[in-house]
């Protein structure tokens, strides 16, 4: 089961809104397929593990031991059920880490292996398996994303210049590390004053993956159309509170009457079946999901060698517990989760 958890990982960034999964099958003790989600719309775990054995040992497949780091899936969705390759492959026993919450599934993979006579074991490693797809049950669960903030402040917990004008404060390691982080979530925000002082780009230029969808707070729209945001070069919301309009990628959303910028977030994300997001920025956006209780994890990255001295001052984080620390030179990260999301 470790070994289809480490599979699953590889999925990361590009099977949401489904669940990373990895499935590996042992004859006699002996992997003889293994495989892993690796796209969404793509060929199950289940279904690649098993096209991967090798002609010559096709045959031990019935003999075979399934190993599923997800509950194997019932329903027609873009592949057909895996509960059906299962059984038509005559696999006799399998073992799964934990249940699928998703209302499609829920249990009735699990009971229809049963009903056509299959062994089951389940919940090995449950809660590992449950870690790894936090967001999936999250989004499920909660009706939400899976939210994740993220700020970088000087040593005497800053943001920015007075002035807003932006600061480098993490370094070149850790900002490919960042980049990283943005090609494994769906989605990524910031405010106004970071979209109209830092003009980011919000994408993964540091790093090989996909780009997160873009949202920012512009309420009277005075980001300049020329900005990085503004671009079309990847899909990208504006919260605002003057239309509701779609140009090519950037999609103009109006709030409602009363409706709060993180509910406005939260929901337009699970409306488009958007699993996680980063919220990078600046500090007013950020303090904002921390008072509404609207997180889950977060990072913050400090540099111990600078000091700004009566600038912006960084959030503050309430019913947080570090999970970890680490370095890269400079830089301290620091890792947090909510204690009551």
């Amino acid at each position: 089961m470790s070994r289809c958890l480490q599979l699953a990982k590889a999925g990361a960034g590009r099977v949401a809104p489904n669940p990373m999964v990895g499935a590996v099958l042992l004859c006699n003790d002996v992997i003889i397929g293994e495989g892993y989600h690796a796209q969404y719309g793509g060929p199950h775990a289940e279904v690649n593990c098993i096209n991967s054995v090798p002609d010559h040992q096709r045959g031990l497949i019935e003999q075979s031991t399934l190993y599923v780091s997800l509950e194997p899936c019932n329903h027609f969705g873009n592949t057909p059920p895996c509960t059906d390759l299962i059984i038509a492959h005559k696999i006799k026993k399998v073992v799964i880490a934990c249940k699928d919450s998703f209302e499609k599934v829920n249990g009735s993979g699990i009971k229809k292996l049963i009903d056509a006579g299959v062994q089951v074991i389940l919940d090995v490693l449950e809660q590992e398996a449950k870690q790894l797809n936090k967001r999936f049950f999250t989004f499920h669960k909660k009706k939400r994303p899976y939210i994740f903030l993220k700020w970088a402040q000087s040593n005497d917990n800053f943001i920015a210049q007075k002035n807003y004008q932006p600061v480098k404060i993490s370094n070149d390691y850790t900002n490919r590390l960042v980049h990283k982080w943005r090609s494994e979530e769906a989605a990524i925000a910031v405010g106004t004053n970071t979209a109209l002082h830092d003009n980011p780009m919000l994408t993964t230029r540091l790093w090989k993956g996909p780009n997160p969808v873009r949202i920012f707070i512009d309420k009277q729209l005075k980001v300049p159309p020329h900005y990085h945001l503004l671009d079309n070069s990847t899909a990208t919301i504006v919260i605002n509170n003057i239309k509701n309009e779609e140009a090519g990628n950037t999609f103009f959303y109006k709030l409602k009457r009363g409706e709060a910028v993180t509910e406005a977030i939260v929901n337009l994300l699970h409306q488009r079946k958007l699993t996680s997001l980063i919220v990078e920025g600046g500090a007013t956006l950020l303090q904002s999901f921390i008072d509404a209780g609207l997180w889950d994890e977060a990072i913050i990255i400090t540099n111990k060698n600078l000091n700004l001295v009566n600038a912006l001052p960084a959030p503050v984080l309430s019913n947080e517990e570090m999970l970890s620390e680490e370095h890269f030179f400079a830089d301290r990260l620091q890792f947090f989760k909510n204690t009551n999301p």
